[in-house]
């Protein structure tokens, strides 16, 4: 007998039109839908065609409507500030119709942009809500981003105002934004109306007479504003692609295939329900905290955590179990790379064990693969399911996951389980034919894609359609190269960019990676294919060890070249590997692993804009120097 997995599944594929038909029920409408799917101009498919409603009324005010005003909808942790602050729902919504209020006495009205380059304090996300209220379309901008990549952005969103702070702070750096928006604005051909800044107490950012206005001012002045209704198809928002250079690529979002399938998201794939305190750690400036901090946790009518914090140094390797225990958090979503961290600097987890973790029932994690070192150790330490799942800005929710919701299946390490219900994943090779079960190829999702996804880029259709459905027709590109098993479990191994051909054969640093992590001692790790003169490319590894390692490195080295030989084979000639302090990462905690490539190549490269730390840069190029490769090789 089918599970209720496979039972949602067949339906979502085979009958898309009952299956979020249902699920829209779940939601406030002002008008109900014409069609739940309409492909009359494919591929710009639309959901709930006809359909009116309002994100921010259904995140904020259904729950207020009915008697859930007085429970927590958001509560603030800053260790970095020593505050945590709560707001119920009702004073949450009460927030954030105020700056709506401040937006519409601005001029702001449905359609228009409006920019929010923020920290990660609770205005960023009332801004986001007050937008959503009116019917504006913002488009959240990471704080601290380069003045010359927040001029490219509002040079494309062309917004009326733009909603900033006087800085932000990375852990005990305090970031001055004003400067760099100020830089921005210089440089960009679009000019906003307007600009409306929180000044926060480490910091008081100077502001120009007639065009900047202080937030606490303008919002003893304004009026509540209610909300707007909007048509399903119209957008929320628009979010930049991290680490685009030149023309951006802004992710277009709607407001009704959004909704319903982020509201739904929440039980499926999660586990929570109304009432259960969920946490995301992330940021509101990447899709994670569009979808996971602000959205979904509200629109099911959760209590959401937004943490200003790392998961080491502020104060230590701790600072998660402490959030999880004092706020009795139910379920955690972050990145393998912040436990890759908590492991390096507590391999025994002893931090841990000061903690009450018994509300704790699951950890999600995904923004990189999940390592199945890091996996077992979060299992043996946490004992709880560990949960692997995979999804992009573009699809703006989880693509496969073990859906803790419906159906909870055994976990095979190194896979995020299954397609989830409305993504009808495939793999296929570069000529768009189906490969076996087993075999490494291109991942594509069959077209169309679920309710939630991107609809388009903005101002730039041609664009989308040459970026994701032009090189394998009839599906989407997720450029993520990977397998499905026989039994339908997907692996996801590493960008297509990042397959490697040695000597003719196609090998995954996925795979190469997987068993390096596997070493005792090494903490974090990454494999580039670099150029090769006589077999083509080949792999080279960096490893980052846990703490308190004294051992040889010589030593450590030779001991994973020798793993990826008897694991993998000889066919990988991987014969080298450094040892490094970091990695260089993304805010969000993606390695960059093609500027790291093109550093091994002597290739020029951009300064990645999303970069945490430009130093990094350099510790690769001395490591690749000492073992032969960059300035070496030229």
């Amino acid at each position: 007998m089918a599970n209720p997995y496979e039972i949602a599944y067949q339906q979502s594929i085979h009958d898309p039109d009952s299956f979020w038909g249902e699920a829209a029920q779940d939601c406030h409408w002002y008008k109900k839908w014409e069609r739940v799917f309409n492909d009359s101009n494919a591929p710009f498919f639309r959901w709930f065609a006809g359909g009116e409603l309002n994100t921010c009324y259904n995140a904020l005010d259904i729950h207020i409507d009915n008697g859930r005003g007085d429970q927590n909808a958001l509560i603030y942790d800053s260790p970095v500030t020593d505050t945590i602050k709560k707001f119920t729902y009702r004073q949450l919504r009460d927030e954030v119709a105020q700056f709506a209020g401040v937006l519409a006495s601005r001029g702001v009205q449905k359609g228009d942009r409006v920019i929010i380059y923020m920290p990660m304090i609770p205005e960023a996300a009332i801004a986001m809500l007050a937008c959503a209220r009116l019917g504006a379309v913002h488009s959240v901008v990471f704080g601290g981003f380069a003045a010359n990549e927040l001029a490219t952005r509002i040079n494309d969103a062309s917004p009326k105002v733009i909603v900033s702070a006087s800085c932000g702070i990375e852990v005990k750096r305090i970031v001055r934004y004003k400067p760099l928006l100020d830089g921005a604005i210089e440089m960009a051909e679009a000019k906003p109306k307007c600009c409306i800044i929180l000044q926060r107490p480490m910091e008081t950012a100077s502001m120009i007479k007639g065009r900047d206005i202080d937030w606490n001012e303008a919002m003893s002045k304004a009026e509540p504003h209610g909300c707007v209704p909007v048509q399903s198809t119209d957008p929320l928002y628009i979010l930049y692609t991290s680490g685009t250079t030149g023309q951006p690529k802004g992710v277009v979002r709607d407001n009704g295939g959004h909704m319903v399938a982020l509201k739904w998201s929440m039980k499926a794939i999660y586990n929570v329900d109304q009432g259960d305190v969920y946490w995301t750690a992330s940021d509101v400036g990447w899709v994670v905290g569009h979808s996971y901090i602000v959205y979904a946790p509200l629109l099911k009518g959760c209590t959401t955590i937004l943490y200003e914090g790392k998961p080491i140094g502020t104060p230590d390797a701790g600072a998660f179990w402490r959030v999880i225990s004092e706020h009795k958090v139910k379920a955690l979503f972050t990145a393998p790379t912040a436990f890759r961290a908590i492991k390096r600097e507590d391999p025994d987890a002893g931090l841990m064990k000061k903690y009450d973790l018994s509300n704790l029932k699951t950890l999600f994690l995904a923004g990189e693969r999940l390592d199945p070192d890091t996996l077992h150790w979060a299992e043996k330490h946490l004992g709880i399911p560990v949960i692997d799942h995979w999804w992009q800005t573009e699809t703006g929710w989880g693509i496969a996951a073990n859906c803790m919701g419906i159906y909870h299946f055994p976990v095979k390490p190194g896979s995020p389980t299954k397609a989830v219900p409305g993504w009808d994943v495939r793999v296929v090779d570069p000529d768009n034919k189906p490969v076996k079960a087993g075999e490494i190829g291109a991942l594509v999702v069959k077209l169309p894609l679920p309710p939630g996804s991107l609809l388009t880029l903005w101002n730039n259709d041609e664009r989308y359609v040459g970026s994701y459905m032009e090189e394998f027709p009839g599906y989407y590109k997720t450029a993520d190269a990977g397998f499905i098993d026989e039994d339908g479990y997907i692996y996801v191994m590493t960008r297509t960019d990042d397959i490697i051909n040695v000597a003719g054969h196609r090998l995954s640093t996925g795979a190469i990676e997987e068993v390096l992590a596997d070493h005792p001692e090494v903490a974090e790790c990454a494999v580039l294919g670099v150029d090769d003169q006589i077999k083509g490319q080949v792999p080279i590894g960096f490893l980052v060890l846990n703490a308190g390692v004294t051992r040889n490195h010589d030593e450590i080295i030779k001991e994973v070249v020798q793993m990826v030989r008897d694991r993998i084979g000889p066919i990988t000639s991987f014969k080298t590997a450094a040892i490094v302090k970091r990695l260089p990462k993304t805010r969000s905690g993606k390695i960059l692993r093609g500027t790291m490539r093109n550093i091994a190549d002597n290739k020029e490269y951009k300064m990645p804009a999303t970069i945490d730390d430009p130093v990094t840069l350099n510790e690769i190029e001395e490591a690749l120097n000492h073992i032969g490769y960059a300035k070496a090789r030229k």
